[in-house]
């Protein structure tokens, strides 16, 4: 997950980039499940992601691609603050 703090006003111009990198991933990678972009309601200024990959290595690869590298780049401007939140989808399994 992560949760992209906006600067003021910027909240269009970084929305068409990350919904480009979000179907680039989904198309483009093979260990890319979901990419949802997030826009919490009564928040102008935030947007989050739920992205899920296969397992660590694939998240790996989405770090590398020239897809990410661009949307990284060319977002930077827009970001006041960015947090990563690394986890896993419990499905129940007691053995985990």
């Amino acid at each position: 997950m992560v949760d992209f703090r906006l600067k003021p006003g910027m909240f269009d111009r970084f929305r068409k980039l990350i919904v480009e990198n979000a179907r680039a991933s989904l198309r483009v990678e093979a260990g890319c499940r979901q990419f949802d972009v997030v826009i919490p309601n009564g928040d102008a200024d935030r947007v989050l992601l739920y992205e899920i990959y296969d397992d660590a290595a694939a998240f790996e690869v989405h770090k590398r691609t020239p897809h990410f590298a661009s949307f990284d780049r060319d977002s930077a401007p827009f970001v006041a603050t960015k947090a990563v939140t690394l986890g896993r989808v419990d499905d129940g399994d007691a053995g985990g």
